[in-house]
């Protein structure tokens, strides 16, 4: 009987210890070329969630585009996010950086010379194939899903 009680821990421990998991960790699959040619479409990549601090200039986000007048993203029947709704962007400022205005012309005419608390700047590898911070300005933090880890985990 002992041997079941220690059976039954270790079972629940691992249990726990996959669910931690699948809460920290997501997979985004990559559904545009705007990342090519670090990504291309079909391929799926890893997603750490982070807190919005420790995300970083250079940094490869999962994140929810932008595509209301209201600033907020559109939402499925369900409330739910729908696929579209996330893309993979390359971070290129976070608040307290300046405000790249010549790359981006939707953020030519701010009033103010820092990015603020609680947005980034984004831009698709692509260039202009890529709809981003270029055309749609601010993305928030608290759309953020995660980063993907740097050494390019895909499966």
């Amino acid at each position: 009987m002992i041997w079941l009680g220690g059976a039954l821990v270790v079972l629940a421990g691992s249990a726990l210890a996959v669910a931690s998991l699948r809460h920290r960790y997501v997979y985004a699959r990559i559904t545009s070329g705007s990342m090519a040619p670090t990504y291309r479409p079909g391929e799926r990549v890893l997603v750490r969630r982070v807190a919005a601090g420790r995300v970083r200039a250079g940094d490869v986000v999962v994140i929810c585009r932008p595509v209301t007048a209201s600033g907020l993203p559109a939402r499925s029947p369900t409330g739910r996010l729908a696929d579209g709704d996330w893309v993979v962007k390359r971070v290129v400022a976070v608040p307290g950086d300046p405000v790249p205005r010549d790359r981006f012309p939707a953020l030519r005419h701010v009033g103010h010379d820092v990015v603020p608390p609680g947005r980034l700047v984004v831009l698709g590898d692509a260039g202009e194939r890529s709809q981003d911070s270029k055309q749609l300005g601010y993305f928030r933090f608290v759309d953020l899903l995660g980063v993907v880890p740097r050494g390019r985990v895909r499966y």
